[in-house]
């Protein structure tokens, strides 16, 4: 649970609250990407916290089909891809940062069921190779931010994708907080360790009971 998921339930308290964690940690764009978020779209309850954070403390440059203006909640339908898909983006950091290798990295899985109506863009690889691109989301942020909530009106919710990181795997990128269920549950444990030369290993962490 997050600190501020039981404050209240008022808009303009949890509003309040999401900036002053902003201001305090140091990621000053949340405050703008706050303000983005139209009357409504603030969510409160148990596990907010972990949502709204998709949104408000995404990286700079966005993913895929999301600028530095907001972040998304991006997720996999399958634990394969998504340890592909966070393999991926962790190790492109590291290999461009000062300390580099070795590394490790824990990952918690977070699990929730999406039941909601997606642009489908699954199968578009030949025809729109621009959305896919794998080195570049500068046309696919172009072509997301002319659809998707709340930039475009009245905007779409979320878009269905294959993954670029695995063959066969499937992606969702949801735009609208209150469109994710909550309370997001917490499934298995994950480490990524890198060794000096960057080859990894994953393992899967579990808990151990100890005995009286």
């Amino acid at each position: 649970m997050g600190v501020f998921d039981d404050i209240a339930d008022d808009e303009d308290d949890l509003r309040a609250a999401f900036m002053l964690e902003g201001l305090t940690n140091g990621r000053l764009q949340a405050a703008d990407r706050l303000n983005a978020l139209p009357r409504g779209g603030v969510v409160a309850g148990p596990t907010a916290s972990i949502a709204m954070a998709a949104f408000l403390h995404c990286a700079d440059g966005g993913g895929r089909f999301s600028d530095g203006r907001l972040g998304a909640w991006y997720a996999a339908t399958e634990i394969e891809t998504a340890i592909e898909e966070t393999v991926f983006h962790n190790e492109r950091r590291l290999r461009l940062s000062a300390a580099g290798f070795p590394a490790r990295l824990q990952m918690r899985e977070l699990v929730l069921t999406v039941d909601m109506e997606m642009l489908d863009l699954r199968g578009l690889k030949a025809d729109r190779p621009e959305l896919y691109d794998p080195d570049t989301y500068l046309q696919s942020q172009a072509f997301a931010a002319e659809r998707r909530w709340p930039f475009a009106q009245p905007g779409l919710d979320g878009f269905v994708y294959d993954s670029v990181r695995r063959r066969a795997g499937q992606n969702v990128c949801i735009f609208r907080p209150g469109a994710l269920p909550l309370p997001i549950v917490q499934g298995a444990h994950y480490e990524y360790a890198w060794d000096g030369g960057g080859e990894l290993t994953i393992l899967a962490l579990s808990k151990v009971e100890r005995s009286a």
